[in-house]
């Protein structure tokens, strides 16, 4: 199932989305410029080497160029134009209402944690790995974690194969985003060990970032109540919008 739109209007303009949108389409636009050889070595610095982050842990490598710095840089590098454009499309869905309901900068306090919470649970399977984790799909997760806790039943369309056609079908945000939670958390389970030996994906990342997200999203919900949106209706009003826009 590929999320198209969500049926969630957002009462802000989501800038920070926009902004990390922007950054990332940047960095990926300098990657592709790179030949091959300097890309590599970009990724090499930028990106979170395990390996490299224990051996600053020991005190053999520097923490600031092994760990502090590759820790958010590699947030903002990708592997490839797919691989760019699906983590931006999941953050276009649905990070604007997750920003709407944190407001702009707790929102990217809020991401960067996600992301760095993501990279811990990679780094803590396989501390041993030489493979760069680099790109945003651990930070986008903690979204999705929000977004499932916040508005689990908010109306996702998605592309869906029906036999064998395609098609169009909305479907609830529990039943969307708990299933590529589950598919993540299995193929992390199957891929465990080879997929550190040979590069890949993520998968514990992505487990890890949806599961600090939707933590996180309960805890600020007790420190900062929903605040209402201009078309919802206060408490004990109806509401005037049709209940397919809700």
């Amino acid at each position: 199932m590929i999320p198209v739109r969500d049926k969630n209007p957002s009462g802000s303009v989501p800038w920070v989305v926009y902004l990390l949108i922007g950054l990332n389409a940047a960095a990926f636009l300098y990657e592709a410029a790179l030949p091959d050889e300097q890309l590599a070595a970009l990724i090499g610095d930028f990106g979170l080497v395990p390996r490299n982050v224990t051996a600053a842990f020991r005190g053999h490598a520097s923490l600031q160029r092994a760990v502090l710095i590759p820790a958010l840089t590699s947030m903002f590098l990708h592997g490839g134009w797919l691989h760019l454009i699906g983590n931006m499309w999941f953050l276009h869905i649905f990070g604007d209402n997750v920003e709407d309901r944190l407001c702009h900068g707790p929102f990217l306090v809020f991401y960067l944690a996600c992301g760095l919470l993501a990279s811990a649970l990679q780094y803590a399977l396989n501390p041993s790995a030489p493979i760069p984790t680099v790109g945003a799909s651990g930070a986008i997760a903690g979204v999705l974690g929000a977004y499932i806790v916040s508005w689990p039943g908010a109306r996702i369309v998605t592309l869906a194969p029906l036999f064998s056609l395609i098609t169009f079908v909305e479907l609830p945000a529990f039943l969307v985003l708990g299933m590529w939670f589950i598919i993540q958390f299995f193929e992390g389970v199957g891929n465990i060990g080879a997929q550190f030996a040979r590069g890949g994906v993520a998968y514990w990342a992505h487990v890890g970032g949806f599961l600090a997200g939707a933590v996180l999203m309960r805890l600020l919900s007790t420190w900062r109540p929903p605040r209402r949106r201009p078309w919802e209706p206060a408490s004990g009003q109806a509401s005037l919008l049709p209940r397919s826009w809700r």
